[in-house]
């Protein structure tokens, strides 16, 4: 097993930081980056990268990322979900790293929904 380095163990704290963040509500935004095969295969895994470098380099300690299996939408991949406290779900679609950095800029910390890569928003029910 490879040694682990300072950035390592700092990924470790943001994680377990947003982690303990999430369990006391103490979050503005939750963001799921879709890591189902498919999505892993297309990139998601870049994805998720470049949301966490972007929050780190600016500083953002109240958002929340995390990662779920496919959301059923295979050619759409990679995908992420951006929730905002008191603002319906957005899926986006097709993402790479340029786009989630948009995205993390425009909707994330400005709160303007970024359409041009958003598929649906709002929630589904299951009865």
């Amino acid at each position: 097993m490879a040694k682990l380095t300072i950035d390592d163990l700092k990924k470790i704290k943001e994680k377990h930081l947003a982690e303990t963040t999430l369990r006391a509500g103490g979050y503005r935004a939750k963001v799921t980056v879709h890591m189902g095969t498919c999505g892993i295969a297309a990139g998601a895994r870049d994805v998720m990268e470049a949301l966490t470098d972007a929050m780190a380099s600016s500083g953002v300690t109240d958002v929340i990322v995390t990662n779920s299996g496919c959301a059923g939408a295979c050619s759409k991949e990679p995908m992420v979900t951006v929730e905002l406290l008191g603002q319906a779900p957005v899926k986006y679609v097709d993402l790479n790293q340029d786009r989630i950095r948009e995205i993390f800029t425009e909707h994330i910390q400005g709160g303007n929904v970024v359409e041009k890569y958003a598929m649906v928003m709002g929630s589904e029910s299951t009865y």
